[in-house]
């Protein structure tokens, strides 16, 4: 019974399903189409850090490192350059350190 999945896997993974004694199917994607799938890959991969135990926390966060990874690599850009913007987000509007999670904002009519 075939099982369809269409998603971005990593490169030995259709070498490790043939050698299990399964048959399957891999295309290499257009550096467009890789774009896209890595950004579905992306989300994938957060969803699964979202749901994962403690356990296997840092199994999901290394896998979706290197989603992010690929991403910067895909399009150019350096672990420096995102650092850069990190500092300035973090210059602008703080980091997480104090936990705050934001409940309400109510709207002033009075103007």
């Amino acid at each position: 019974m075939r099982k369809e999945y269409n998603k971005l896997v990593r490169d030995r993974i259709p070498e490790i399903i043939r050698k299990s004694g399964l048959e399957c199917q891999a295309v290499t994607l257009s550096e467009i189409e890789y774009r896209q799938a890595l950004r579905q890959k992306i989300i994938e991969e957060a969803q699964e850090v979202a749901t994962a135990n403690n356990t296997d926390l840092v199994i999901e966060i290394a896998d979706l490192l290197e989603v992010v990874d690929a991403l910067l690599k895909s399009y150019g850009i350096s672990h420096n350059q995102v650092g850069l913007e990190q500092d300035k987000k973090r210059a602008s509007k703080g980091d997480f350190e104090n936990q705050t999670m934001l409940l309400w904002i109510e709207e002033n009519n009075t103007k």
